[in-house]
């Protein structure tokens, strides 16, 4: 799927020129407030409020964004949107209870699922038995039933929809910021603590001006008429309306590639960050691409000498065999409405069922049975040449994580540490 150049669209009211803190600062078509006089009767979820940046680091972030909006200056869509959990918080706003990145609608829909399995498990062990009848009747639906909203002892979940857009220019999408949090070290990209789980959602908070102007720039966007089936450019003209407040969720990463001029994505927008998406980009050198297109051992030799040059040297673009990829920086909005945020719109692919539900399908279609559920998985000559590469790939990096830890051991030696001792 290519970016949707005819999503392109921003308001030129709001791109004044001006940087931070400068005559952008103002409130453009009284859509930008700073503090609330009492004469403002506007819902808190229609305004977008600007404050000043106390702290210098998010500052500097808020100056590297205004600075993006110069060099890349469109506005893309990224794809598909992304589905997460909320639960309403009774101090205002919604917390986030996962990644926000569930490709449909049912993917969030077992996220939360397996939250009030949690909970239940916690109300068993401070053996609050209420409670744990009742997380665990909620979890049981949420196994039986498309449900994207649920009250579960006196609290409301919530199914969210973020849209996903990139920021684009001369030079294609925007890779990631400086001031983007990143982990240094190839093959731990996903050991950060995910930056959207347990963040707040509120309208009202206020805002850096680059991140207040881009929320009015995103919030103006609709699908544009003949791209795409006519329902999702109904419903994205209806939320315009039934949701004009949003929220931008923390920014997240993915890997597109150069086709014939145009960048599409090449994997899902939910890496938390920069060197997730690097990982996941070698990862596709070392076994998708192979497995993908039957490559032998010469010509795999070129991928994975890219993947280690990759890991070698960090960066936010790579060259390999006439193919070129980027790490490319996503930005995601949650639309607010009077009710609070956004759910799956009825466009929206949602092609999966409940998993009790999927179960009963195949039962009775014969593709699954009791007698059948401990038997071993025969895989077809290409699934196995799959599951060759992912072990392969998996073999690699335990030794690398092997030395690593001797190196980290070799060193506390030498500082006269005691080593751990592996029997724990």
């Amino acid at each position: 799927m290519s970016y949707d150049s005819g999503n392109s669209h921003m308001d030129e009211n709001h791109r004044t020129g001006e940087p931070p803190g400068g005559a952008a600062g103002g409130q453009p078509d009284g859509h930008l407030h700073g503090a609330r006089s009492p004469e403002d009767s506007v819902p808190a979820y229609r305004t977008v409020r600007v404050a000043a940046l106390d702290d210098p680091l998010v500052a500097m972030a808020d100056a590297e964004a205004w600075t993006a909006r110069e060099r890349y200056p469109q506005l893309l869509s990224a794809g598909a949107p992304s589905f997460g959990v909320l639960r309403e918080r009774e101090q205002g706003g919604w917390e986030l209870l996962d990644s926000c990145s569930g490709q449909t609608p049912q993917d969030a829909r077992d996220s939360m699922g397996s939250q009030f399995r949690r909970r239940a498990q916690e109300a068993e062990e401070a053996g609050d038995q209420d409670g744990y009848d009742a997380c665990m009747r909620a979890a049981e639906r949420m196994e039986w039933e498309k449900l994207d909203e649920l009250t579960v002892l006196g609290e409301r979940y919530r199914v969210v929809r973020a849209e996903a857009f990139i920021r684009s220019g001369p030079e294609g999408p925007e890779p990631p910021r400086i001031s983007d949090p990143d982990l240094p070290k190839p093959g731990r990209g996903h050991g950060r603590p995910c930056p959207t789980t347990g963040f707040v959602l509120d309208p009202a908070r206020p805002t850096g001006m680059s991140e207040g102007v881009l929320k009015v720039d995103l919030l103006s966007l609709v699908r544009p008429a003949g791209a795409g089936p006519r329902a999702i450019r109904e419903d994205s003209v209806r939320a315009t309306r039934t949701h004009p407040g949003g929220v931008l969720l923390p920014a997240t990463f993915m890997t597109a590639e150069q086709v014939k001029g145009r960048w599409r994505p090449d994997s899902h927008t939910g890496a938390a960050t920069p060197q997730h998406a690097r990982d996941s980009l070698t990862f596709t050198l070392r076994v998708m691409i192979p497995w993908e297109e039957e490559l032998d051992a010469e010509g795999r030799a070129p991928y994975n000498a890219a993947a280690d040059r990759f890991d070698a040297v960090p960066s936010d673009d790579l060259e390999v065999a006439g193919r070129h990829f980027r790490i490319v920086r996503v930005e995601r909005l949650v639309r607010f409405g009077p009710d609070g945020p956004e759910g799956p719109r009825p466009s929206d692919p949602d092609p999966q069922q409940p998993v009790m539900v999927q179960d009963r399908q195949l039962r009775a279609q014969g593709l699954v049975s009791d007698d059948e559920d401990d038997a071993p998985v025969v895989l077809d000559e290409h699934t196995q040449r799959l599951a060759d590469l992912f072990h392969e790939e998996e073999a690699r990096l335990r030794v690398l994580r092997d030395r690593e830890q001797e190196r980290t051991e070799e060193r506390g030696s030498a500082r006269g540490e005691p080593r751990p001792d592996p029997a724990g």
